[in-house]
């Protein structure tokens, strides 16, 4: 990893956010993470890491020394953006630009967490076009301004602190919500959608190799374990 870096991650109270600052901090690395704590809670938050609690809109109010951002914040999950498209036009897509313009004035490298939506129609949801729109942003400043900017696009994570909430949570998180509270299962559809599952500890590693390395890939970084399961394997 070489010297000790002074990191941003953007959603650090959040679910990947916080599995990352865990390791950034056991590497030896200053972690300060910004999170409105919309989605992140203070029960994730991580001894030695220093926390803003503020919007995305208000990183440029950050005058701190950074190396490397890991810009994790965004609204989530496909379902709720029908109810609310506008907040999550603010927070993905105009707070990525806000991201990239205070990188852009203050030299950090910017590690994207992208979406794979981007490998279906972006029109499909809010959702998905606005973490479309923000991969687009990232790449505009990279050939635009010189930024260097990675893209990190992930799949069905699972791990220690992920969101359990039947409405913002994943398959495994509502269905470990549902196996404690003794509840059937729930299958959207005939359960034979495949899916890539990837561990949060992967995803870390993944991130840190692109975060600390100078390679760069011109569309996004694809973090998974490249093997695929039906929701009715998983179930079995």
């Amino acid at each position: 990893m070489g010297l000790r870096k002074n990191i941003l991650i953007t959603g650090g109270a959040g679910f990947i956010g916080s599995n990352l600052a865990e390791r950034l901090l056991k590497d030896g690395h200053n972690v300060l993470s910004i999170d409105d704590y919309s989605f992140g809670t203070k029960d994730n938050e991580i001894d030695g890491v220093k926390y803003i609690n503020d919007d995305i809109e208000n990183i440029l109010l950050i005058k701190a020394q950074i190396d490397i951002c890991f810009h994790l914040a965004a609204k989530a999950r496909v379902q709720p953006s029908f109810e609310d498209p506008v907040d999550y036009f603010r927070v993905n897509a105009k707070g990525t630009m806000k991201v990239m313009e205070w990188a852009k004035e203050n030299k950090v490298k910017v590690v994207y967490a992208g979406s794979s939506s981007k490998h279906f129609s972006p029109e499909d949801s809010p959702y998905a076009m606005y973490k479309f729109l923000g991969e687009q942003i990232c790449k505009l400043y990279k050939k635009s301004f010189g930024i260097k900017a990675e893209i990190a696009r992930f799949y069905n994570v699972y791990g220690p602190r992920e969101n359990r909430d039947e409405k913002y949570g994943n398959v495994i998180g509502i269905w470990t919500t549902k196996a404690m509270k003794g509840d059937p299962l729930p299958i959207v559809g005939d359960g034979m959608q495949r899916r890539d599952f990837t561990h949060v500890n992967d995803i870390v590693d993944g991130l840190i190799k692109i975060g600390f390395s100078d390679i760069s890939q011109e569309d996004g970084w694809e973090l998974g374990t490249g093997n695929n399961y039906s929701v009715n394997e998983l179930f079995n």
